[in-house]
């Protein structure tokens, strides 16, 4: 766009844009200030539901009644599999989920802008019921809508890094950046959007930053959205404050040092920039976190490679487990929903053995008080 703004669209087989997709995929980008990653997302999800129509020789919307065989077709259907005469699944439940969410929002919206009978939404949802996720107003009370289609999701664990693994990739980073980097995800629970989106101006690692016009107190950092060159988003669209501990102020400070030598003059406010690959003093991409900690897990020859959110997760759980409550745990993660969060209060067994160990035994018959 001329703004510099991305988002993603889809086109018919005749390379056309189909205009109701388009509509819907701006409003997510521009209207509800939606991350382009969420829009590629929505995007494919769209795309593929239109391919669906299409075979059942169905228009958009008429296919409704129809989501049912969508589901299947989700389950087995892709080119080259169907040429091979394959059957098996193609996709899991969650990506099916995510697909099928995607085309609800793009009914809603449809809705809501005359696209498409509103009465077609009552195919899309059972009823209204206390659980489950599109939220209404009735009478000034929410009420929420429980989607007719949905596959059941197999419980995943929270993966998270152990601590055997992060100082494998620590002792494995040969500059103090990518020290840094590891240290900033993990102590401070960053995704990787938000760590190479940072701006030096949002680091105040100072005991006192009022004269920055700060009125938070101790190091800390601000995380902040913005539309990045580098293609950086931040999630969550409101700012947040995160408190920085000594080791990552240290790791800041021995990276800005090694910043100064390398690139004498570096004009970029961004904090994280390429070092030892051309062009250097330019921002990292999102990429680069994944490609980095891929080197690092490989250099530290560990048995299964660390992912960037490994170490939000480590950092979740740690926070969890020293007693940090769900709603300590949303702000700081930067969590639209307490429910995102809940995720890490389940205690471990061991916690658990803890527990019920420390509860007293029933005295046995005569035993005196």
């Amino acid at each position: 766009m001329p703004s510099e703004l991305r988002y993603w669209t889809v086109l018919d087989p005749a390379y056309r844009v189909v205009v109701e997709a388009d509509d819907f995929l701006l409003y997510h980008r521009l209207g509800r200030d939606g991350a382009e990653s969420t829009s590629q997302a929505y995007a494919s999800s769209l795309a593929l539901f239109f391919d669906w129509a299409a075979s059942i020789h169905k228009p958009w919307r008429e296919s409704a009644p129809y989501l049912g065989r969508f589901v299947y077709w989700l389950q087995h259907h892709r080119p080259d599999r169907v040429r091979a005469g394959r059957t098996d699944v193609v996709r899991g439940a969650r990506r099916v989920n995510g697909i099928l969410a995607a085309v609800r929002s793009f009914f809603r919206h449809a809705a809501a802008v005359g696209q498409l009978d509103p009465k077609v939404l009552a195919v899309v949802y059972d009823s209204f019921e206390s659980y489950s996720v599109h939220v209404t107003e009735q009478a000034g009370h929410p009420l929420r809508a429980r989607v007719r289609h949905r596959l059941s999701e197999p419980a995943s664990p929270v993966l998270n890094a152990a601590g055997e693994d992060i100082g494998g990739l620590i002792r494995a980073a040969n500059s103090a950046r990518d020290r840094f980097i590891v240290i900033a995800m993990w102590r401070m629970g960053l995704r990787r959007g938000e760590l190479v989106g940072l701006r030096r101006s949002d680091v105040h690692f100072v005991p006192d930053a009022s004269q920055l016009g700060c009125g938070f107190r101790s190091t800390h950092l601000h995380v902040v959205r913005r539309t990045n060159p580098n293609g950086a988003w931040a999630k969550s669209r409101r700012q947040r404050v995160v408190p920085a501990d000594w080791l990552t102020v240290q790791a800041y400070d021995q990276y800005i040092a090694e910043r100064d030598r390398v690139d004498p003059g570096g004009r970029s406010d961004f904090v994280l920039v390429n070092l030892f690959a051309a062009p250097v003093g330019t921002p990292m991409r999102p990429g680069g976190i994944n490609e980095l900690l891929a080197r690092l897990s490989s250099r530290a020859q560990l048995k299964r490679p660390v992912h960037p959110h490994m170490l939000r997760h480590s950092f979740a759980t740690n926070v969890a487990e020293h007693g940090g409550t769900a709603d300590v745990l949303k702000e700081l993660l930067g969590h639209a929903w307490i429910s995102s969060s809940e995720v890490y209060l389940h205690p471990s067994p061991e916690r658990l053995r803890a527990v019920v160990e420390q509860v007293p035994s029933p005295r046995e018959p005569g035993e005196k008080q």
